[in-house]
């Protein structure tokens, strides 16, 4: 069993900057693939970036490419999302997940357990 709780989204202005943070418990955390999902209102979850078991692999949307970053600390049982040049259309819940497997998991109906979500509202 794998508990997620995401931190640090917020309001922030259009170019600027946030990183959420995703804190896991359960002693086989460093065995998952772990991704960063965000539903905005009146869409469907999709996903933004992915991060296999040892961190030597990631994935990132088109639409985040090159201003999103994921990284996992596992000794900490922490997942991070660094957002760069926000843009208004990156509003959003934003979900942590995690994957019962050490790979690279893009599929949604993949991943196992989530969190509760943080907003990220960026203006314009």
């Amino acid at each position: 069993q794998v508990q997620l709780v995401e931190s640090g989204g917020g309001l922030v202005q259009a170019g600027g900057s946030l990183r959420l943070s995703c804190a896991a418990s359960g002693r086989t955390f460093s065995s998952y693939g772990m991704g960063w999902f965000r539903q905005a209102p009146g869409k469907e979850r999709e996903l933004v970036a992915a991060i296999n078991w040892s961190g030597t692999s990631t994935y990132s949307a088109d639409s985040v490419k090159g201003r999103f970053t994921i990284s996992r600390d596992s000794a900490k049982n922490m997942v991070y999302l660094q957002m760069n040049s926000l843009k208004p259309e990156d509003t959003a819940v934003y979900y942590c997940a995690a994957a019962a497997v050490r790979g690279l998991v893009v599929g949604r109906r993949e991943y196992d357990y989530w969190g509760q979500g943080t907003q990220v509202t960026v203006s314009s």
